[in-house]
This record gives C-alpha cells, structure tokens and sequence, in this order.
C-alpha cells in the first residue's frame, strides 16, 4: 500500500473524520497536527503541506503520489482501493 500522510489540525472537524474514516479502515497512515507544532517545526509543517497543497487548507491527505484536499470520502476510499 502506498504510504499515507495526513496533514491536519486538532480543531478541524473534517480532519477528524479524515482520520476517523482511516482508523475505521484500518489504514495505517503518518499524522501532523499543524497546530501543535512550534517554532521552526511549525515553519517546517506549513512549508510540507504548502509543497502539497498551496492554499494550506485542512486536511491535506497525500496517498503515494495523490493529493486529497477536505474530507472527500469518495476520493480517499479510491485512493486506498477501499
């Protein structure tokens, strides 16, 4: 499976059913909340989620070589071949 990295913030509703849904299928994934970096690591995150997705929104979700923007459940499921 391709690695699976989701960008979010703790107050984000749909972030939290991006990862609601990944934890209900079992998918193992890498988490960063934004918000509870500091200083240079927070710099760092903005700049990671930016190379991805330059208006800087939550949830970034990048699947391998794909890029899912908001909670779009349709888009993730395909993306995980779910």
């Amino acid at each position: 499976m391709a690695r699976v990295k989701l960008y979010a913030l703790t107050t984000c509703s749909h972030c939290k059913r991006t990862k609601k849904l990944l934890d209900e299928h079992g998918v193992d994934y890498d988490c960063l909340d934004v918000d509870l970096t500091q200083g240079e690591a927070r710099e760092q995150a903005i700049a990671e989620v930016k190379r991805y997705n330059p208006s800087c929104s939550f949830p970034t979700l990048v699947i391998g070589d794909k890029v899912i923007v908001g909670y779009r459940e349709n888009e993730i499921k395909e993306a995980l071949g779910l």
